[in-house]
């Protein structure tokens, strides 16, 4: 057997691992790398194996979040046509986010093409488009559903279940079972693992007591999250903060999960009478189509999210939502001077609507931008975490005089107590342990604490496109 590490080794995005096993070749995950013009030459560079793609024999999808999904039309592009297995909650999503994906590679492109006509310049240089959308739309036939708990055999002696993960909607961690090769071995893929008793979402599934290979996640590797009542005090003050100021709160957040999470914190504060009642805009079309996604999968929610849900239609005057759809409708926001609470998309602030609100009201001291969530090396919300003073958005530069607020409780990762603790749930030690989807020293931080909490002992940081055999 045969593991290779196509990406999220010592970074978090490009999740895809290819498992070899005798004559069976499958992908976990197949995710696009987010980050800046390097991370679009790796994206350009990504899927090249050194054989043919069609030689793949399915794909196991942990959850749709495009770091973890992205490039699966580029996949099927190159000539893959085997199933995308995935939970029916995901398949929900990726009918959304893929072809969003592909819409935003194309408009990107196209507006790189006019500013460098408008500049005198030839198009030499410009990056075309990973895949198209109907390049996008048409891997979607490829999806093949798998509910939670079930067993699933995609290829002879090859044997899956997935487990709610309780990141997003639809995640799962993957136990996979491979026989025919001596005694049966267990794979664990811990995918993204959520952070129990969190809001939204179930917690996470309890992981299976043993296991050979395990790949373990290590985004929030190196760090605790703040908790839910300080994360609500941060809230509570850049809203009252902003209001006072006479300016605009702008949130930027992953159209799938962390839209959905905002709305609920909100809601709930309103509700409790911590905040008076609020006009939030959600300004994203793919965060729009996720939340009734979302509301359309209330078997996948927690209790308590079912009962606000309840309550928040009962009281539309307490918790007004306006789902921003069409493009003149998203421009008349730049309009809007004050009170508004803007939730938009993307999170890491790379494309989509979010660009065009930071460009209006970055500038002015008295607005505020939100960060809810992991910011990737290279994004333009890192460098807003990190304290830029200037910032260039679509190729204007734009000085940062609004507050920059970082929230740390609301992430959907488990934060290092959270995935030692569901680690603790193995009675011995796995095989061996890879450590990834995380920054070089947040991986290297959780390998040593796995080292010296767990007594755990081969544990390994694997390099990219490494190749391990077991």
């Amino acid at each position: 057997m045969r593991l290779t590490f196509l990406g999220a080794a010592g970074e978090v995005t490009g999740s895809c691992t290819l498992v070899e096993t005798g004559d069976t070749r499958f992908l976990v995950d197949c995710g696009m790398f987010q980050g800046g013009p390097e991370a679009r030459q790796k994206n350009q560079r990504a899927l090249d194996f050194g054989f043919d793609v069609r030689r793949i024999d399915f794909v196991l999808l942990t959850h749709a979040h495009i770091d973890h999904s992205g490039l699966l039309p580029r996949l099927a592009m190159l000539g893959y046509k085997g199933p995308i297995y995935a939970t029916p909650a995901s398949i929900a999503l990726l009918e959304v986010l893929l072809p969003d994906s592909a819409h935003i590679q194309e408009k990107e492109a196209e507006w790189q093409l006019r500013h460098r006509h408008r500049r005198g310049k030839n198009e030499r240089g410009i990056p075309a488009p990973l895949y198209s959308v109907a390049q996008a739309l048409a891997s979607l036939s490829q999806l093949q559903p798998v509910r939670y708990g079930v067993e699933l055999e995609p290829a002879e002696a090859v044997r899956v279940r997935f487990h709610d993960a309780g990141h997003i909607l639809g995640s799962a961690w993957l136990e996979v079972t491979v026989s025919g090769e001596g005694r049966p071995r267990r794979l664990v893929f811990s995918g993204d693992l959520g952070m129990s008793d969190r809001p939204v979402l179930c917690d996470p599934e309890k992981v299976v007591p043993t296991a050979d290979v395990l790949l373990i996640e290590s985004t929030y590797g190196n760090r605790l999250h703040r908790s839910l009542p300080e994360t609500e005090a941060e809230i509570i003050d850049a809203i009252e903060r902003t209001r006072a100021a006479g300016g605009n709160l702008i949130i930027p957040a992953f159209a799938v999960g962390r839209t959905q999470e905002m709305l609920y914190t909100l809601a709930d504060l309103v509700r409790r009478k911590r905040l008076s009642p609020l006009k939030v805009y959600v300004d994203s079309p793919m965060a729009n189509s996720a939340t009734r996604i979302t509301l359309g999968h209330q078997e996948l929610l927690d209790p308590e999210t079912r009962e606000l849900i309840a309550w928040q239609q009962a009281h539309p005057a307490q918790m007004k939502i306006e789902f921003v759809a069409d493009v003149e409708a998203s421009k008349a926001l730049n309009e809007v001077r004050s009170g508004a609470v803007i939730i938009s998309a993307s999170g890491m602030c790379e494309a989509g609507r979010i660009k065009y609100h930071l460009r209006e009201n970055l500038s002015r001291s008295e607005c505020s931008v939100l960060i809810t969530g992991f910011q990737a090396a290279g994004t333009l919300g890192r460098r807003l975490v990190d304290g830029a003073r200037l910032v260039h958005i679509f190729g204007q530069a734009v000085p940062v005089r609004a507050r920059i607020y970082t929230v740390g409780g609301l992430s959907a990762h488990a934060d290092q107590a959270a995935l030692l603790a569901w680690l603790r749930g193995f009675h011995k030690a796995p095989g061996q342990t890879f450590v990834v989807h995380g920054e070089a020293g947040a991986s290297a931080a959780f390998k040593r604490a796995i080292e010296e909490e767990l007594g755990w002992s081969a544990v390994h940081l694997p390099l990219p496109g490494e190749s391990v055999s077991l």
